[in-house]
């Protein structure tokens, strides 16, 4: 928003974003608008919601440890947050967490969708600027 980073070319081949908003940036930090606002600035597109979202979003487990614990009882809490976002049917899952990232990847994994992949806010801002000397 500053002008600092020139966003002139457009990340298109990332197709329909999902944006899942992690507890730390999120829920702890309070901070919703600004990633999204990155998002649609740089595909020219706003992403799509979770039914769950924003400050009533839910977890994707991996910032609580859950990266660690093999979970018996019950749905995983990655495999319930993927296949919130498999409903939606993106092309995109963006988070803006490396705990989420490896979370929604491996969450992928086991549900075997292999044609959706997961990106960072950060990566997705990378690949708009990419070549423009931002």
């Amino acid at each position: 928003s500053e002008g600092k980073l020139k966003a002139n070319n457009k990340a298109t081949d990332l197709g329909k974003i999902i944006f899942h908003d992690s507890c730390y940036l999120g829920r702890h930090n309070n901070i919703y608008d600004e990633p999204r606002s990155a998002v649609a600035r740089a595909t020219g597109e706003p992403p799509v919601e979770f039914e769950r979202q924003r400050n009533q979003g839910f977890c994707c487990g991996g910032g609580g440890g859950r990266m660690w614990l093999e979970e018996h009882t019950g749905a995983r809490i990655n495999i319930n947050r993927v296949e919130e976002a498999l409903a939606k049917n993106p092309d995109t899952v963006c988070v803006a967490c490396p705990y989420c990232l490896t979370m929604f990847e491996d969450g992928l994994k086991d549900k075997l969708s292999g044609q959706t992949r997961v990106r960072d806010v950060a990566e997705i801002v990378a690949e708009a600027v990419k070549g423009n000397g931002g």
